[in-house]
C-alpha cells in the first residue's frame, strides 16, 4: 500500500453571515471564546505537501494569511452562493507568486454563476493583474488534482439547489445539504471521518438540523463526525459539544485533523 499523508484543516465553520452576526447581541455573538468565532465555510486540504481549498468565500484571504499558506495548488467549489465563491479574485496573490493559473473545479452551473460575478476574469482582452484561472468542469465521476489527489463528488441538494459534496479517501466533507438521495448516499459508505453541516437545533428550509446530521452520522457511522456552517442560533460551542454523541464534535475555525 501506497503511504500518504492527509491533514485537514477548517478555515471557516460558520454560515453564510459568519459569528458573531453583524449588530447581534445573543450570548454566542458577544462570546470572548475564540471557538464561537466562525468565519464562512471552507476546508484546506493538505496532501502530500500540496495544499487545496474547498470554497473560496469572503473570508479567504483573512483565511490563507491566518492559516500562512504558501503556495496553493487548486480551488473546488461546492455551490455558486456568495459565501462561498466571493473570494476567487484574492487567487492572484498565489498566481504571482508560482508564477501559473489556480486550477478550479467546479460545475456547470457554478462556471455559468463564476463567469457572471467575475466577467473581468474571463474577458477575452484581461486588465493587467486580474486573477489567471483555469476551470474544470466536474461531472459524476471521480476526477484527479494535480499533485494525484482522487476526488469523488457527491450531489447533495441544498433545498432546490444541486450541491457538491467530496469524497477524498475515508473522509468526506458536506455543506449546505438538506438532504441526499439513496444513490448518492452508496458514496458515502466506508467514510471515517466526515464533516457536515448541521445549522441549528431547529428545522431549516435548505440545511440540516442538528437531529438530521445526527441521523446522517448514524447511518454512515464514520469514525468520527464534526459539525459545520453553525449558525448563532445553535449555541456556544460548549452548549453544542453538549448535545452530541461521544463521536461527533462541532467544528471549529483552526481545527486540524491528521487522516
Amino acid at each position: 500500500m501506497t503511504n500518504y499523508s492527509l491533514n485537514i484543516t477548517v478555515l471557516g465553520s460558520g454560515t453564510s453571515q459568519g459569528v458573531p452576526v453583524i449588530a447581534c447581541n445573543c450570548n454566542v455573538c458577544t462570546s470572548y471564546e475564540s471557538k464561537d468565532k466562525r468565519l464562512r465555510c471552507s476546508i484546506l486540504i493538505t496532501y502530500n505537501n500540496e495544499n487545496y481549498v474547498i470554497d473560496a468565500g469572503p473570508d479567504f484571504r483573512y483565511q490563507m494569511l491566518r492559516e500562512n499558506v504558501q503556495t496553493l495548488r487548486a480551488v473546488l467549489f461546492t455551490h455558486e452562493h456568495k459565501d462561498h465563491v466571493s473570494g476567487l479574485d484574492d487567487v492572484r496573490a498565489f498566481n504571482f507568486k508560482e508564477e501559473r493559473d489556480m486550477e478550479v473545479y467546479c460545475s456547470e452551473r457554478v462556471e455559468v454563476a463564476l463567469r457572471r460575478e467575475f466577467h473581468y476574469v474571463f474577458d477575452e482582452n484581461k486588465y493587467p493583474g486580474v486573477p489567471l484561472i483555469q476551470l474544470h468542469t466536474i461531472k459524476n465521476d471521480k476526477f484527479i488534482l494535480p499533485g494525484g489527489l482522487e476526488v469523488l463528488p457527491i450531489e447533495v441538494m441544498h433545498f432546490k439547489m444541486p450541491v457538491n459534496a467530496f469524497r477524498i479517501k475515508d473522509f468526506a466533507y458536506i455543506t449546505d445539504a438538506k438532504t441526499i438521495s439513496e444513490t448518492e448516499k452508496q458514496k458515502l459508505i466506508g467514510v471515517k471521518t466526515l464533516i457536515v453541516n448541521a445549522l441549528r437545533i431547529q428545522e431549516h428550509i435548505s440545511h440540516f438540523n442538528l437531529e438530521e446530521a445526527l441521523l446522517l452520522i448514524d447511518e454512515i457511522k464514520p469514525e468520527k463526525a464534526y459539525l459545520t456552517h453553525i449558525s448563532h442560533l445553535f449555541g456556544t460551542h460548549e452548549e453544542i459539544q453538549a448535545l452530541c454523541p461521544p463521536n461527533v464534535y462541532p467544528a471549529y475555525d483552526g481545527l486540524k485533523i491528521a487522516l
